[in-house]
């Protein structure tokens, strides 16, 4: 995904290092995503009633939208401490050995981009989680000994953008799975609201409306346009966020009132342009505008499939009539009798 696009939903560098208090502390605190907060309200209240740890939890949907945030949020409503990994740091089954063996009972251990997981370390992983043991292999041929460690009992949490890539055995292991959505515009102005008054930035609210409207419903850019604003309103407009403010920064970072930057729009205009809106194939499009397949398709496609920008045909990709009208250009014929039709 590419590294310098200010509205990519991948985490960067200035995400990780982003002010603590700017993440959510319990479910109350959490905007947003109101199915998820109440299920797992009811699995959190039931455990702790028992006494019991939470049973192992899946968390998928598009990246940015709060997964590292909900797994936190867990660990304070259960009053336990969080170890966080990633599948690709986990390169051997050792690894995997030392970080259960160091969890301490009720603990959550996070693991982002599950599905990234070594097929050796994810076979390890599955004991587990089902028997809280570890069966390691000491020694080499007929000298060879099976010894099995037994683990505190924890709960994983694993969060991943890609469910489809994650193996059956390992997501039938886990027992609430759950989907974040893309954030409506109500939840984002409350979300952009709230981290305002975190940095202590002077706003009015349309200011921030502009912001929020802007964020593509998700909060990690949501957050970078908030700080990016921020930089813009102190050097330019005496510190505070008005909707004048606003847009004119929004503007100087290149990124329209629906949330596209330039290389949405030329992505649109190309197929306008150079294809009359299609149906061109992926393959085409690609060396059209010097990109990768997979990254027009899982980088800057989802979005504009969500807006209704663009449709995808077995012919290839089609630009729709709001794609015109957003980009100024004339609307075809075509197209507009289909609307009538």
């Amino acid at each position: 995904m590419p590294p310098d696009r200010l509205i990519s939903p991948a985490r960067r560098d200035e995400d990780t290092l982003s002010e603590p208090s700017l993440r959510p502390q319990r479910l109350t605190d959490y905007i947003g995503q109101d199915r998820l907060k109440e299920n797992l309200k009811i699995a959190i209240d039931a455990a702790k009633a028992r006494g019991d740890p939470l049973d192992h939890v899946l968390l998928y949907g598009p990246p940015g939208l709060g997964k590292t945030s909900m797994a936190n949020v867990v660990a304070h409503e259960m009053g336990v401490s969080i170890k966080v990994t990633s599948g690709p740091a986990v390169e051997r089954k050792g690894d995997l050995a030392a970080i259960l063996t160091n969890l301490r009972q009720g603990d959550i251990l996070f693991i982002d981009e599950v599905h990234r997981l070594n097929r050796e370390v994810e076979e390890v992983l599955y004991s587990g989680m089902e028997d809280f043991a570890l069966d390691i292999i000491i020694g080499k041929g007929p000298s060879a000994k099976a010894l099995r460690l037994n683990l505190p009992r924890f709960t994983l949490i694993g969060a991943t953008t890609l469910l489809s890539r994650m193996t059956s055995p390992l997501r039938d292991r886990f027992g609430v799975i759950h989907k974040l959505e893309f954030y409506d515009d109500a939840s984002m102005k409350e979300i952009v609201r709230q981290k305002a008054r975190v940095l202590a930035v002077p706003f009015d609210e349309a200011g921030l409306d502009e912001i929020a409207t802007r964020a593509r419903g998700t909060p990690r850019i949501a957050i970078r346009l908030l700080k990016r604003t921020r930089d813009f309103a102190q050097v330019k407009a005496q510190g505070k966020i008005t909707r004048e403010v606003a847009r004119e920064a929004l503007k100087m970072l290149d990124i329209d009132q629906l949330g596209l930057d330039q290389v949405d729009r030329k992505v649109l205009a190309t197929i306008i342009q150079k294809f009359d809106g299609g149906p061109v194939g992926l393959d085409t499009l690609a060396a059209a505008i010097s990109e990768e397949t997979d990254t027009i398709m899982d980088v800057y496609e989802p979005y504009l499939l969500q807006l209704g920008f663009l449709d995808r045909t077995p012919r290839g990709r089609v630009a729709t009539r709001r794609a015109y009208q957003h980009l100024g250009q004339p609307v075809p014929d075509r197209l507009e009798q289909e609307r009538l039709m």
